[in-house]
């Protein structure tokens, strides 16, 4: 690390401890040649992350596509803007921690996942622009897969 004061790359640490909610190190220096003291932050270098669409073009990711897809399908549903960020957030870190290139695919079915557990409605309709539903025979297929997997069995009675 220079120094600021007389470009001088031979320092110590005197002191670290974490910054701005732990997202980073505050590192206070004392310049070994001038010995005039500085303060440097460290932060973790986010690799960026990249969609792969389905033609196979690359873009950046952003959240609020996701978000903007998630409020098209919740409209008039009883879905807070939280619970909005928070799936989205939750599809953007799943996403992290499998690489830094992401399927179109990948981010659908998590955002479907999502819906699943927060609202069906919202999750057909997702799952009707997502899947490219042609008639009410998907819709159907649909909800029979969202039903099934969402109700418990019914218990058999002996004798039956």
């Amino acid at each position: 690390m220079k120094c600021p004061h007389c470009s001088a790359d031979d320092d110590k640490v005197i002191d670290s401890r974490g910054a701005d909610d732990s997202s980073a190190i505050r590192r206070r220096r004392e310049c070994l040649s001038c010995g005039r003291r500085f303060t440097t932050f460290e932060r973790v270098e986010e690799v960026p992350l990249v969609v792969v669409k389905r033609s196979g073009a690359v873009v950046p990711f952003d959240r609020a596509r996701i978000v903007a897809g998630i409020r098209s399908a919740a409209k008039n549903r009883p879905i807070s803007e939280d619970q909005m960020e928070a799936l989205a957030f939750e599809v953007e870190e799943q996403s992290r921690l499998v690489s830094g290139d992401v399927s179109t695919e990948s981010i659908g079915l998590a955002v479907l996942e999502g819906l699943r557990q927060i609202d069906q409605v919202a999750y057909v309709r997702f799952a009707s622009v997502y899947k490219g539903f042609d008639d009410a025979d998907d819709f159907l297929a649909e909800v029979r897969a969202l039903t099934k997997e969402s109700e418990p069995k019914a218990p058999r009675r002996v004798g039956e």
